[in-house]
């Protein structure tokens, strides 16, 4: 049975909310975000029928994550995206606490949404089903119902399918913790999405040796990448180190092998995805060219959300840039698509003393910076990046206290490329090896300053505002 339909109150909410949102100086103006309320997870991103679709878990009623329900963009080249009609609300008795992540599939020509429908009961406890939604005429979504109930031997957080197909079979990547709240990564195989075998668990706490791997994973998204299958995934209760996994909750991969005829996974160890303050439940697609692209969230639950600034203007959060991922020597490397350089305009170039480079606006900004010793890059003393022979630290205060917050990158940093929207950072290292994404939220009109000795070299563009349509 229908639950009651919130379609007037959310029509409402974006009619008020797209104005305070668009006046506010942090919102971004490349990167897609929400016209109102709080967005997250990037869901059934997807290249079909000539566009590129991405849906995102959308709460327009507030900025919590209560009411999630699946907004839709779709794009021709991963720079310009336009509004499509809401795919998805939770309005049915097994999705009623949220239609939460899911991927999307072509189906014989038919957009699929694969997604899980959360439900929670009175007494606290929860389930969860794995659902089906098509695309029709009018470009919405039907929903098919439940095709995959609760697993035996799980607690109620099972979600986040990741489908896809493999010789005519369609196989499925679950997020999962078992009865003793142990992260795990559950595999299911299907003949028509409708009818799902049990594969076993193919990653998490207890499998391939590893140990002490956190209560609960999610957003797995498993693929192959130059001959070797990598998993991305985000565990939940990873011990904190003294330079990697400082964030609430971090986003991670790890590669091997994947055996097709056992569905099996054998793996080496985990690695950090993004080592900036903001990145969680990335999801990729194949291009239409056949290139691997990323997209995340650049927030993370449970942390500072709450106290960002923009929730005032009705809005937080948004996504990172699209990213192109490619495996070279053991490692996992991720650039922005080269589509973006459509939004560069007029090129300018410096070489020099740091102290002496010429300040530049961070509204909209693409930079690369060669540096020749230990170098500092002021983003409006709000955000303090510092480069020297052991690595990078990326610095800010805490919206909570006021502390000072470090996040670490290790390695020699010989190139970074750096993209600024207005509040937000995302700085790739080494082309690519390493990336640290960050929000942060300046007064504006704001400035980039380069400090230190050495001599750096500095190229940089303005990038055009490229708003949703």
């Amino acid at each position: 049975m229908t639950l009651p339909y919130r379609w007037p109150a959310v029509l409402q909410a974006v009619m008020k909310g797209q104005p305070r949102a668009l006046e506010d100086s942090h919102y971004p103006q490349w990167h897609p975000a929400p016209v109102t309320g709080l967005m997250n997870d990037p869901n059934g991103f997807i290249w079909h029928a000539g566009r590129y679709h991405l849906f995102y878990q959308w709460n327009p009623l507030d900025c919590d994550h209560r009411y999630k329900c699946w907004g839709h963009w779709s794009s021709e080249d991963l720079v310009q995206w336009q509004h499509e009609p809401m795919a998805l609300m939770p309005d049915e008795e097994y999705d009623r606490s949220g239609c939460y992540s899911g991927s999307a599939v072509d189906n014989n020509g038919v957009l699929t949404l694969c997604y899980t429908g959360n439900v929670k009961f009175d007494d606290g406890s929860r389930t969860a089903w794995q659902c089906l939604a098509v695309q029709n005429a009018d470009g919405g979504f039907d929903k098919l119902g439940p095709v995959l109930p609760l697993p035996a031997g799980y607690t109620g957080h099972v979600r986040d399918p990741k489908v896809w197909q493999h010789n005519g079979n369609w196989y499925m990547v679950l997020g999962a913790q078992d009865q003793q709240k142990r992260g795990k990564v559950l595999l299911y195989k299907s003949a028509d999405l409708h009818t799902w075998d049990a594969c076993g668990e193919i990653a998490g706490h207890g499998v391939n040796g590893l140990q002490d791997a956190g209560y609960m994973w999610e957003c797995p998204d498993l693929f192959e990448l130059e001959g070797t299958q990598v998993l991305i995934c985000c565990p939940q209760g990873l011990a904190r180190e003294p330079h990697r996994y400082l964030n609430t909750y971090p986003a991670t991969w790890m590669s091997g092998d994947f055996a097709w005829d056992s569905a099996t996974f054998s793996h080496g160890p985990l690695h950090e995805l993004d080592a900036g303050f903001e990145f969680y439940a990335p999801q990729t697609t194949l291009s239409a060219d056949g290139r691997r692209i990323l997209i995340g969230w650049m927030g993370v639950p449970d942390g500072e959300e709450m106290l960002q600034p923009t929730r005032e203007h009705g809005w937080i959060h948004q996504m990172t840039c699209p990213r192109e991922l490619n495996f070279r020597e053991g490692k996992l490397y991720q650039l922005p698509i080269r589509e973006l350089a459509r939004l560069r305009e007029q090129a300018h170039q410096w070489q020099g003393r740091a102290d002496d480079a010429p300040r530049l606006d961070a509204g909209r900004l693409e930079f690369t910076l060669i540096p020749d010793g230990p170098t500092k890059v002021n983003f409006a003393d709000t955000l303090w990046l510092s480069v020297d022979e052991q690595g990078i630290q990326l610095q800010r205060r805490s919206l909570e206290n006021g502390d000072m917050l470090t996040r670490y990158w290790c390695g020699k940093a010989v190139s970074l490329r750096v993209l600024c929207d207005r509040s937000s950072v995302e700085i790739f290292i080494n082309d690519g090896e390493g990336v640290m994404s960050s929000r942060y939220f300046p007064e504006h009109p704001a400035q980039i300053r380069f400090e230190g000795a050495p001599v750096i070299t500095l190229r940089y563009w303005s990038l055009r505002a490229c708003m949703i349509e």
